[in-house]
């Protein structure tokens, strides 16, 4: 996909990667791009920075009918949606003392959020025979979470469920891409390291812990090519063939670093 001219949504959009990623689409030449997030102030103040064609919008991307309402708003401004970056997530740096709000809060941003946004959008994009679903699914989603249940199993679920709507529409013009980068420098891994989360450790320890700018970069290579995985951190690959080719020693190495972490 080249981004000229092209009207992109992007959710989860007031920082981190979100942030990033509207900023690039716009240097790409972007016709417009609706930054979306549940903090409308700081979405109005990531999109003012930006400054035209990017505009904010007040979404919970978790709950179905603002989805919807966003996608038809947009639709009607501009005519169509052709890329929409469905980028909110959560973690929560809870294992098996993960309570069941966690695990609801967990399953509506991480999967059913991705879920919302291709109901709504689909049918558009596969009326005009085009158009690109981006899903930020994160590394944990090929690999695991150390020390988040709940983050581990969604990402999962992400992935999956990224695979399946690109077996199924990809026939029908809408090309999918699942994002799955490791350490990247965000509040969810920097809040997760000062509160001492075991799982923000093993990231910060595994590989280089990456610009918000630079996974943008690697998003607009991969999507240029129409790759599946957007894979930001090249090892991540590696570290899936190994986990599929050995799954024991693959446990056995992250016990081992574990224990490293834990003293």
């Amino acid at each position: 996909m080249n981004l000229t001219e092209r009207v992109v949504v992007v959710t989860g959009g007031a920082g981190g990667i979100g942030a990033a990623l509207a900023r690039r689409c716009v240097a790409e030449g972007a016709t417009a791009v609706v930054v979306a997030d549940l903090d409308a102030a700081a979405a109005r103040e990531v999109a003012a920075g930006i400054g035209r064609p990017a505009s904010a919008q007040a979404l919970d991307a978790a709950d179905e009918e603002q989805v919807r309402a966003l996608v038809a708003e947009v639709e009607q401004r501009y005519g169509r949606i052709d890329l929409f970056c469905a980028n909110a997530g959560v973690a929560t740096g809870a294992g098996l003392d993960a309570d069941a709000a966690d695990w609801e809060r967990s399953w509506r941003v991480n999967v059913l959020s991705h879920v919302y946004a291709a109901r709504a959008v689909l049918p558009g994009m596969v009326r005009r025979g085009s158009g690109y679903l981006l899903h930020t699914c994160s590394a944990a989603g090929l690999l695991t979470a150390v020390g988040d249940a709940p983050y581990t199993a969604t990402k999962h679920a992400a992935v999956g469920f990224a695979e399946w709507l690109s077996i199924t529409y990809r026939d029908q013009g809408v090309r999918v891409s699942a994002l799955c980068p490791q350490g990247v420098d965000t509040p969810m891994l920097t809040d997760g390291l000062a509160a001492g989360h075991l799982g923000a450790q093993v990231i910060a320890a595994s590989g280089a812990v990456l610009d918000p700018d630079v996974v943008a970069d690697a998003v607009i290579a991969g999507l240029a090519e129409e790759r599946f995985l957007i894979l930001p951190h090249p090892e991540v690959a590696a570290y899936a063939r190994r986990r599929a080719e050995d799954p024991d020693g693959w446990q056995s190495g992250l016990r081992k670093l574990v224990r490293r972490l834990r003293g």
